[in-house]
């Protein structure tokens, strides 16, 4: 047999999708965010998330 082939599976795959809905606004800051750091619209909405978290634990 040959050995397997294609990308290596991953430790934390990203398997579930998410829809939200926005107004033209919030596109617009989600592109602006992207532009300047240079990630990706999932990796901002991520950060961002993990940004409120943190938030959130410290008012506890």
């Amino acid at each position: 047999m040959s050995p397997r082939t294609g990308r290596p599976k991953s430790d934390n795959p990203k398997d579930i999708q998410l829809k939200i809905r926005a107004d033209k606004q919030t596109i617009s800051d989600l592109n602006y965010c992207c532009e300047k750091t240079s990630m990706s619209k999932s990796d901002v909405i991520r950060l961002g998330i993990q940004k409120v978290k943190s938030e959130v634990e410290e008012k506890k």
